[in-house]
């Protein structure tokens, strides 16, 4: 029962959001709540939120200094020559837009955290997307996927909870599968030109006086050059949901102006420059990234003495200091929200053992011919448990035993660890993974057109390493 009821709660979650019936933060508290009733254990909600809750707080904390942090950065102007080079490659073609797009999230993912990588790649991209009038779940999409490939880095957390868990080496997981996250990350890549043709297709190649201006320019004043410009403007289909709707992801010309605060973001004349601190800007994130790397101290004490550092140096004055608190305050406030709502899913499956019960099914109903083929089933069903369940929950409480189930057929458990973290590309979209709220939230998109758009996607790419994996034989 406890095993029909938890693959319920999360199909009705999934429906839900997507059909936006029900906003994310209101599905994440009230559906489990109403399914934790109907276990019959309504009596310990409270104990299994608190329990969600004191387990995420640290994660909620981190998203919150992070935010402010890197909120500052891009207001001083740390990250505008990253831009820059970026939109001088990318011009204001959507084909390279969106390529773009991949590598910098890809290069940004390199420091191991997923908000991280989603601050500093909506920060650069954003403004050309809606100037554009390109599709955002696009963007949101393919950032997605590049660093739910790159997630699988030894200091990312799958391979180092893979490893702890099997009692194995980390880099005896990663090394050898360097090449099927090579090739993951070319398909990603691939992804992203296909998009980028479609998105090119659609708008037609756009020529942009200049972009990082303080005020968008008038529609009129954007000049399309080629012969498909216009015609395929209203263009969907086959990858039709690419092209985006225009409810929740920012490709309708009718929008309102208040999200062209955003295309200030490089205005060369905003008064919260600071090109004199540049370089201690720079070396204080450096130090900063350096610190989560080496561990040197838990990253929400790193990102809470380095945003009050941020703060302090950049702007002295307590009432500049409370405008930039509050020009960030939205963001801050959507994320932290969403990280708590969660709890209250993640803390109902977990403590009523509905995860408990539906990875226990689906391992006792794996065929006894499949034995031999475990890494292949490992990999298979990383792709769904990752994306329905916590990497810890996987981890940690699925992975032992299909690592059991392994050696009792003859398969490594390195050849086990490493089929695990294919998944990760789906994962990072998952709704139990705070960074995506960060994501989408920034990007101001609507979780449920991200999902639809990105879960296909995202598990092609994982179902692409997992076949690398085979035929280079390191699965």
């Amino acid at each position: 029962m406890l095993t029909i009821l938890g693959f319920a709660m999360i199909a009705t979650f999934l429906v839900l959001i997507m059909l936006k019936k029900m906003s994310p933060i209101a599905a994440l508290v009230l559906i489990p709540a109403l399914f934790c009733v109907f276990v019959g254990k309504g009596a310990k909600l409270g104990d299994y939120v608190i329990d969600g809750v004191t387990s995420l707080a640290p994660t909620a904390a981190m998203l919150m200094f992070a935010i402010v942090y890197f909120g500052v950065m891009i207001d001083v102007g740390l990250f505008d020559p990253i831009v820059r080079g970026i939109l001088k490659f990318c011009k204001a073609d959507p084909l390279r837009i969106v390529i773009g797009t991949a590598v910098l999230a890809a290069i940004v993912s390199l420091d191991g955290d997923g908000s991280t990588t989603f601050m500093i790649t909506v920060s650069a991209m954003y403004p050309l997307y809606k100037r554009l009038k390109m599709s955002l779940v696009v963007m949101t999409g393919v950032a997605a996927m590049a660093n739910g490939v790159m997630n699988t880095l030894p200091w990312g957390g799958p391979t180092a909870r893979a490893a702890t868990a099997l009692k194995v080496d980390a880099s005896d997981i990663f090394v050898p599968m360097i090449p099927a996250l090579a090739v993951g990350l070319l398909g990603v890549l691939a992804l992203a030109y296909v998009l980028g043709r479609r998105e090119r297709k659609r708008l037609g190649v756009l020529t942009l006086d200049e972009v990082l201006v303080e005020e968008p320019q008038p529609e009129t004043e954007t000049v399309l050059v080629g012969a498909g410009a216009g015609a395929g403007a209203g263009r969907k289909g086959g990858l039709g949901d690419a092209a985006g709707s225009a409810s929740g992801s920012g490709t309708d010309a009718d929008e309102p102006d208040e999200d062209d605060g955003m295309l200030k973001v490089l205005d060369p004349a905003r008064p919260t420059l600071r090109p004199k601190l540049y370089w201690f800007n720079a070396l204080l994130t450096v130090t900063l990234l350096t610190a989560m790397i080496m561990e040197w101290l838990p990253i929400p004490v790193l990102f809470l003495l380095g945003a009050a550092l941020a703060l302090t140096v950049n702007f002295p004055h307590m009432p500049d200091q409370k405008a930039r608190l509050g020009a960030h305050a939205e963001n801050v406030l959507n994320v932290s929200g969403m990280v708590f709502a969660a709890a209250v899913f993640t803390g109902v499956l977990q403590g009523t053992g509905m995860v408990d019960h539906m990875a226990k099914w689906l391992v006792d109903n794996i065929p006894a011919g499949m034995g031999p083929h475990m890494a292949f089933v490992t990999g298979v069903l990383s792709i769904p448990l990752t994306y329905f369940m916590s990497n810890d929950g996987f981890y940690f409480g699925i992975l032992p035993v299909l690592a059991e189930a392994g050696q009792a057929h003859g398969v490594s458990t390195l050849e086990i660890a490493r089929a695990s973290i294919v998944g990760q590309p789906l994962h990072m979209s998952s709704p139990l993974v705070p960074a995506v709220y960060v994501l989408v939230g920034m990007a101001k998109v609507e979780f449920g057109d991200h999902t639809k758009f990105v879960v296909k996607w995202a598990a092609l790419t994982s179902l692409v390493v997992l076949g690398a994996g085979i035929l280079f034989g390191i699965i």
